[in-house]
């Protein structure tokens, strides 16, 4: 489960002049509309999983069978998160190691992320999606944040698969903390464009610890929420960097034989050329290993304690 809360890193960007101090905030350029569609394609696909699971015909024991008939909920036994039984998320394309290795069902690594395990797990994580995800985008337009959300997703899956092999693993939470690492990123390759940039940088790496550190609680698939992350915070790198504030300016106004400034300096170039090389030969690498069905378990003895394990995770 992914916390609410949620620091604003972009607090105090603008281009005006306030009682003689410049302050600056993030432009409002696009609108959003890919965010909102995600929530939406979300709840759809858990009412279509809800449908499919049908638990009056597949259980004897469901809730709410009288009010929701065949939508209502698996026990609290089978499921306290109040949705579908785990082996109709299998069958809908939750992601599991055996059969994306062993059976080729690589579509999983994508379909596990608009699954969820009940509606607890589903108001969770898109509350915590549209409240980030829309700020995001309506500064940075609809290519760049649904690309770090669907691709910080897919790295979720990945290092997911790479540690947890016997238990199969939903959610959107691996996106979530794609767009959190993104945040951090953007903060960081533009940090001269900021006002109490110290603050934004405290809070936003506490948030992500106390996430990080409640995915270590059952049921929840930590590896899914790190790779994610890690994802998201490479792409942030490359996807969110900011002219500099005062190339944008002179931009606009510029005087006749005036020092135009470079676009980026060179600390934001330095940090994209990093962050692209890094990115590729995790990614691949990633791919690789997984296909020649290794367990990275083999080879860090302690890794298994950053996420619990069981026969299902939610993510």
């Amino acid at each position: 489960m992914v916390s609410t809360a949620e620091a604003d890193p972009e607090e105090g960007r603008d281009d005006h002049s306030v009682g003689g101090q410049t302050t600056r905030r993030p432009d409002v350029r696009w609108k959003s509309w890919v965010i909102p569609m995600v929530v939406i394609g979300n709840v759809v696909v858990f009412i279509v999983v809800m449908y499919f699971n049908d638990c009056p015909h597949n259980s004897h024991r469901c809730l709410a069978k009288k009010f929701l008939g065949r939508f209502s909920f698996e026990s609290f036994k089978s499921n306290p998160l109040l949705g579908p039984s785990s082996s109709t998320l299998e069958k809908m394309g939750a992601l599991a190691w055996g059969k994306i290795v062993q059976r080729g069902q690589v579509w999983r690594l994508l379909t596990c992320m608009w699954l969820h395990a009940g509606v607890i797990h589903l108001l969770a994580n898109m509350c915590c999606v549209a409240f980030i995800g829309v700020r995001l985008e309506q500064q940075f337009g609809f290519v760049r944040v649904g690309t770090i959300y669907l691709v910080s997703g897919f790295c979720g899956s990945i290092l997911s698969c790479l540690f947890v092999q016997n238990a199969i693993s939903v959610g959107a939470s691996s996106a979530l903390f794609g767009l959190l690492g993104a945040m951090l990123s953007e903060l960081l390759i533009n940090w001269t464009t900021y006002d109490n940039k110290g603050v934004a940088l405290i809070m936003l790496l506490v948030i992500v610890g106390v996430n990080l550190g409640l995915g270590t609680l059952p049921p929840v698939d930590n590896f899914a929420h790190i790779g994610g992350f890690l994802g998201g915070f490479l792409l942030g790198f490359l996807l969110l960097i900011h002219p500099q504030f005062e190339w944008d300016e002179n931009r606009v106004s510029l005087i006749p034989g005036s020092i135009v400034k470079p676009k980026y300096n060179t600390c934001q170039l330095v940090l994209c050329v990093i962050a692209s090389m890094v990115f590729v030969a995790g990614f691949a690498s990633g791919l690789v290993i997984l296909f020649r069905g290794d367990n990275l378990n083999r080879y860090c003895k302690w890794c298994h304690k950053l996420s619990y394990s069981s026969k299902s995770q939610w993510t």
